[in-house]
C-alpha cells in the first residue's frame, strides 16, 4: 500500500503551478520562444513507416570469426574504448564451417538494390544475406569496400523495384537537433530510437578521416551500418561506433563524407585518394609557441616520405603547410581531407612556412598507398644520466604504436624517479628532435645527448600517440 505524505498535496499543487507557468494555459501568457523551433517532435511513427522498408537486416557467414574491435591502437591506447557493434558473439573463434556469425544493418539507396553498410559488417564474409522489413530475403554481393572510412557498398537483385531512403546533408545538422536511428540491435529487427546530435567533428582515433557525428540516440551491437536520419526522413549519417562503457554515446559517419566514397565504390569498386607523402601534426599550445606561430595557423610536417610527391616537390620535415590548392588549412584533419579529395596526377600549389618565411611549391598529387610494415630488428641505447632507454623506430614498431613515423628514437624504458621520469617522458614516446635537430635513430639520439655540454638543458620534441607532438625539457 502506498502512503501519501501530508505535504504531498501542497507539493503537487506547487509543481502544477510551475508547469502551467512554464508551458502556458488558458488565460496565461506563455514564455517567449522561437516559434520556428520544434522543441519536441509529436510523433516518430510516420518517419519510421516511411523509411523502415528501406532499412535492411544484414546476416553474414564467416569461416573464421574476426576480432570484434576494428578500431585498434597500441597497448593502452585510447581506441580500445571504441568497438564496432557487429552483433553478439556466437561461440568460440576457432576455424569451423561457415555459419551465421554476425548481424548488422544497412539501407537501400536506389531501386536497383545498392545497399550502404559498414565495411566491418561484410569484411571477410563467405555469404551475405539481406532481409527486408517485409521478410523478403536476398543473397548480396560486395560491390566495393573502403576500410579507411569503414564503408561498404553491397547489392541485391530483385525482380521488382526496391524501396530506397533519400540521402540528405550532414553540413546542415546542428548540435541539439533531433535525429532517429533504425537498426537491428542484438538482432532485434527494425528497432527505432531517437535522440539528438550531441556533437560534430568528433575524432575517435579510428583512422585518418575521423569526422564523426556524436549522438545520444540509443544504438547498440547490431546497429552497425544503419542510417541516422533527420526529421525529414533523410540519411544524415551511418551509425558506426560506440563506447561500450558509456551510455548515450554513439558515432556516425557524416553522409557528406560518405557520398563521394559511395559514388566511387559504385563506379569503380574501390576508392582512389590523393596523397602528398607527409606525416602531419596540428600546431597548438606549446608546439605553436615553439615554432612561433598562432594556434591554427597551418599544419606542421613531421615527416616526408622519400620519393613521394612532397619529397619530389621539395617539402621538408618541420615545414608548416598553410594552404593547398588555394584552400587555407588550419588543422591536420582539414589537410588530410583536402589531400584525399585531390585528383591523382594533378598539379597543385602548396603554400608553406619555412624558418618563418613563406614559400610556394608545385606538387604533383600521388595516389594514397597502403602502408606495409617490414620486420626489422631495432637496436637500443641507454642514457643513464637521464634514465632513458631508447630504440630505433622501425616500421614494425611504428605499426605497433599505430603511428606513421619511421624515423627517430622510441622510448622503451624510463627509470622511475629519473630526470626523464620527472620531466614526463613516457615509454612509447618517439623522440624526433633534440634542440630542433632531427633524430634518425637511437644512436643519433645518443650522439646528440653526449655532445651537449655537461649541465646544459635539453629540449626534446616527441611524438606521443593520439596526443601528437609535445615539447619536453630535460634539466
Amino acid at each position: 500500500m502506498i502512503h501519501r505524505s501530508r505535504f504531498e498535496k501542497p507539493f503537487l499543487a506547487m509543481m502544477l503551478c510551475g508547469i502551467i507557468l512554464a508551458f502556458g494555459s488558458t488565460g496565461a501568457t506563455a514564455a517567449p520562444h522561437d516559434a520556428g523551433i520544434e522543441m519536441l517532435p509529436q510523433n516518430f511513427a510516420a518517419l519510421a513507416d516511411r523509411v523502415g522498408p528501406a532499412v535492411v537486416n544484414i546476416q553474414v557467414e564467416k569461416t573464421t570469426r574476426p576480432a570484434m574491435q576494428p578500431f585498434r591502437q597500441g597497448p593502452g591506447g585510447l581506441d580500445r574504448r571504441f568497438r564496432d557493434f557487429f552483433g553478439p558473439p556466437s561461440g568460440d573463434r576457432r576455424s569451423r564451417p561457415p555459419r551465421p556469425s554476425g548481424v548488422g544493418t544497412g539501407f537501400i539507396i536506389d531501386s536497383d538494390g545498392h545497399i550502404v553498410t559498414n565495411n566491418h559488417v561484410v569484411d571477410g564474409a563467405d555469404r551475405i544475406k539481406v532481409v527486408l522489413q517485409d521478410e523478403r530475403a536476398f543473397e548480396a554481393t560486395v560491390i566495393g569496400r573502403d576500410p579507411q572510412t569503414d564503408l561498404a557498398l553491397i547489392k541485391v537483385a530483385s525482380d521488382r523495384d526496391l524501396p530506397a531512403v533519400p540521402l540528405g546533408t550532414s553540413a546542415d545538422l546542428a548540435v541539439g537537433e533531433w535525429v532517429v536511428a533504425i537498426g537491428n540491435p542484438f538482432g532485434l529487427e527494425h528497432t527505432v530510437t531517437a535522440g539528438i546530435v550531441s556533437a560534430k567533428g568528433r575524432v575517435i582515433g579510428s583512422g585518418p578521416y575521423d569526422d564523426y557525428i556524436q549522438t545520444d540516440a540509443s544504438i547498440n551491437p547490431g546497429n552497425s551500418g544503419g542510417p541516422l536520419l533527420n526529421l525529414q526522413g533523410e540519411v544524415v549519417g551511418i551509425n558506426t561506433a560506440i563506447i561500450p562503457s558509456g551510455q548515450g554515446i554513439g558515432f556516425a559517419i557524416p553522409i557528406d563524407m560518405a557520398n563521394g566514397i559511395i559514388s566511387q565504390l559504385k563506379a569503380e569498386g574501390e576508392v582512389t585518394r590523393g596523397w602528398l607523402g607527409v606525416t602531419i601534426q596540428d600546431l597548438k599550445g606549446d608546439l605553436a609557441t615553439y615554432y612561433g606561430v598562432e594556434n591554427g595557423q597551418g599544419v606542421l610536417v613531421t615527416q616526408v616520405v622519400p620519393g613521394d610527391p612532397a619529397d619530389e616537390a621539395g617539402i621538408r620535415a618541420m615545414d608548416i603547410i598553410t594552404a593547398i590548392d588555394g584552400t587555407p588549412v588550419g588543422s591536420s584533419r582539414e589537410l588530410t581531407a583536402k589531400a584525399a579529395g585531390l585528383t591523382v596526377n594533378a598539379e597543385v600549389d602548396v603554400v608553406l612556412l619555412r624558418d618563418s618565411a613563406s614559400k610556394t611549391v608545385s606538387l604533383k598529387v600521388g595516389r594514397r598507398p597502403l602502408t606495409l610494415a617490414q620486420n626489422e630488428q631495432p637496436t637500443s641505447e641507454s642514457q643513464d644520466d637521464y634514465g632513458i632507454q631508447v630504440s630505433d623506430l622501425t616500421p614494425k614498431l611504428a605499426r605497433q604504436l599505430n603511428i606513421e613515423h619511421e624515423g627517430g628514437a622510441v622510448v622503451i624504458g624510463v627509470k622511475p624517479g629519473s630526470t626523464a621520469d620527472k620531466a614526463g617522458l613516457r615509454e612509447g614516446d618517439v623522440i624526433i628532435e633534440v634542440d630542433r635537430q632531427a633524430i634518425d635513430s637511437a644512436r643519433d639520439f645518443t650522439n646528440r645527448v653526449t655532445n651537449k655540454k655537461k649541465g646544459a638543458d635539453l629540449n626534446l620534441l616527441v611524438k606521443r600517440g593520439p596526443a601528437g607532438l609535445k615539447v619536453i625539457p630535460l634539466g
